[in-house]
């Protein structure tokens, strides 16, 4: 299919550059016409649900992709309906002219099996007020007869639409193509992106007043009543000559005790908040004590490559003997094995204690998410570990460590090249990345370590 020129828009007012300094690409579309196959398809990994019932996705879910040399965020949104027949549908309306509106460009996805629909035509007259380029793409059109016939999409007046198959991944090389022809290079370096900080825990462990005190002043309603913060609240700020934003979000519960509707939505949010953050405060209250939820809330900011600094908050109400801190540090660093790198901070918002120390241990983590690593000491670290420690045989094959390299930062990731893969046993990765803590800290910070076999791209 021949190539078409994207649409430019009307003007509007510019968004502020991405955190990440990378261009931003935004899907949009009505609900269930595979934005979020298409995304994980672009991402190379199932980030986002993908189901078939509608409305699944609300949120703005984001993925960072290298392609031809060239680097660029993606955003999956909820489906867009103007009518408001789904749950939520001013919230998604609201999240998707948000991507949108931060976006550098977007994609218009609609249903080539389904064919054009009177909520496409709906879409098409909101982005027409979108200052973007947009480039409108025909997805399930897996058969030659959808690719013809995807020509009634022209009538949304977005030009000739991209043909492609996220199931099945045709026409997705082209439409990365595309992108990356048409997307600006990464803004040059002017004044240091703010570190955005959330505050994530469970309800009632002292978030809203914790920002408060932080802040210094009222931001934020402070209550007794588990969940009164619905929405993430984002506060720039400076401190100690830098800037930073702080992002306040809703309790986060267990799964089966999230009620159905705008609380499962908070939910929802906050945790989108914190993936979306360069470090979180995982806040405990030390009255109560560690509970399973504070561990699965510090292990969802763990998987997600977040930064992390524990803060065990409402200290004042914590018994004064100095051998309770210690003990208290000790419980958690147990039952938190999974996160060893992670600090332990000691606050009171409420009487407004520990909290510069709190904040100094989160920028030494947003700086350390940012170190980079040359090369040749990386690969001395790893055979230096790898001669102290052989890999255990699997098989009668032994993993063989060819190549090492510091893919990116923020989140700090490693590639290692070996043999074989398949021949590596978990504790030896756990062995790797310590070593590699060892030899340059990454206080804070999750590693991301990727093992691809010989010949593997």
């Amino acid at each position: 299919m021949r190539r078409r020129a994207h649409t430019e828009i009307t003007p509007a007012d510019q968004p502020a550059p991405p955190a990440t300094g990378y261009p931003v690409v935004a899907l949009v579309g009505r609900p269930n016409v595979g934005k979020s196959a298409l995304f994980n398809r672009m991402l190379g990994g199932r980030k986002a649900l993908v189901e078939e019932a509608a409305g699944t996705t609300r949120d703005r879910v984001y993925g960072d992709v290298e392609w031809r040399g060239k680097r660029f965020r993606i955003v999956d949104t909820g489906g867009l309906l103007m009518d408001g027949s789904l749950p939520y549908s001013e919230l998604v309306r609201a999240q998707v002219e948000a991507a949108a509106a931060e976006a550098e460009a977007v994609l218009f996805i609609v249903d080539g099996k389904e064919g054009l629909t009177g909520g496409d035509r709906d879409v098409a007259d909101r982005l027409r007020r979108v200052a973007r380029p947009v480039l409108l793409v025909a997805n399930k059109t897996e058969s030659e007869y959808r690719r013809e016939s995807a020509v009634e999409f022209y009538e949304l007046g977005f030009g000739e639409p991209v043909a492609v198959s996220a199931l099945h991944g045709m026409g997705v090389a082209d439409l990365m193509d595309m992108l990356a022809d048409m997307l600006p290079e990464p803004a040059a370096a002017g004044p240091a992106a703010a570190l955005s900080i959330a505050i994530v825990g469970r309800p009632n462990v002292g978030k809203s007043m914790l920002m408060n005190a932080i802040l210094g002043e009222e931001r934020v309603i402070v209550s007794e009543t588990p969940g009164t913060t619905r929405d993430s609240v984002d506060t720039p700020f400076e401190y100690a000559g830098n800037r930073l934003t702080l992002i306040d979000t809703a309790g986060i519960r267990r799964r089966g005790r999230v009620e159905a509707g705008v609380e499962k939505h908070a939910v929802m949010r906050a945790q989108a908040a914190a993936q979306r953050a360069d470090v979180a405060l995982v806040l405990i209250d030390a009255a109560e004590g560690l509970t399973a939820q504070d561990a699965h809330i510090a292990g969802l900011v763990a998987e997600g490559f977040v930064g992390m600094v524990l803060v065990a908050n409402k200290w004042d109400l914590a018994p004064p003997e100095p051998a309770y801190r210690k003990e208290f540090g000790r419980v958690v660093r147990h039952r938190l094995r999974f996160a060893p790198w992670a600090p332990l901070c000691f606050v009171s918002a409420k009487e407004r204690t520990g909290i510069d120390a709190m904040l100094a241990a989160a920028l030494r983590v947003g700086e350390e998410r940012q170190k980079r690593l040359p090369t040749a000491e990386v690969n001395a670290i790893v055979q230096r570990a790898v001669g102290e420690r052989s890999p255990p045989s699997t098989r009668g094959r032994k993993l063989k460590v060819l190549y090492v390299t510091q893919a990116q930062s923020a989140p700090p990731t490693f590639v290692f090249f070996v043999n074989d893969a398949s021949l590596l046993h978990f504790s030896y990765q756990r062995y790797l990345e310590n070593q590699v803590r060892k030899a340059y800290g990454f206080e804070g910070t999750p590693l991301r370590l990727i093992f691809k076999s010989r010949g593997e791209q």
